[in-house]
């Protein structure tokens, strides 16, 4: 099979990035429509994360936040976002690029995409964009405490669509 030197693989990884990035920008002007909700899962020491000690030591590898009803401040830029959450009552601030991003569920709807990201793929991302205004030092991040809200109730609903791109990318 001929080498793939237009590395489609990137190029479907940077326009699902997109997605995301047009969503919460979105969001960030107007606010969560309906009953939308996302789930965002990203690797808290991929480069440009900035959390907090605490976070970064509850979660090392990788955290879920929730963006529904008590958030703040989101803001997107052409490579990071940036929002303020509350973990077990204490505000905190994060940021994170969107290479850092794992995966994008919006439960409400059953859509979700899953991402590779830099860590897991570095040779791969290494011609693409830098990211000029985004800090590369790593920090951490937590998901909110949500022990005063009742367990989910089982679903009968199908789970989130998630796309994967495996099945696109140039086996070795």
């Amino acid at each position: 099979m001929a080498e793939d030197l237009i590395r489609y693989d990137i190029l479907a990884q940077d326009a699902l990035r997109g997605v995301v990035r047009k969503v919460l920008a979105e969001v960030a002007k107007t606010g969560l429509p309906g009953d939308h909700h996302f789930y965002i899962t990203f690797e808290t020491r991929a480069p440009g994360v900035r959390v907090s000690t605490r976070l970064m030591t509850d979660y090392p590898e990788e955290m879920t936040i929730i963006i529904q009803h008590q958030y703040w401040d989101l803001s997107v830029t052409e490579h990071a976002f940036e929002i303020g959450l509350s973990f077990k009552g204490v505000p905190e601030r994060l940021l994170v690029p969107f290479t850092a991003l794992k995966s994008f569920v919006d439960p409400s709807v059953q859509f979700g995409l899953q991402f590779e990201t830099a860590a897991s793929d570095e040779d791969a991302l290494e011609g693409s964009h830098e990211m000029e205004d985004v800090d590369t030092s790593p920090l951490v991040l937590d998901t909110p405490d949500r022990s005063d809200e009742p367990p989910a109730e089982p679903s009968d609903k199908p789970a989130a669509e998630v796309v994967r791109l495996d099945a696109f990318r140039k086996k070795s």
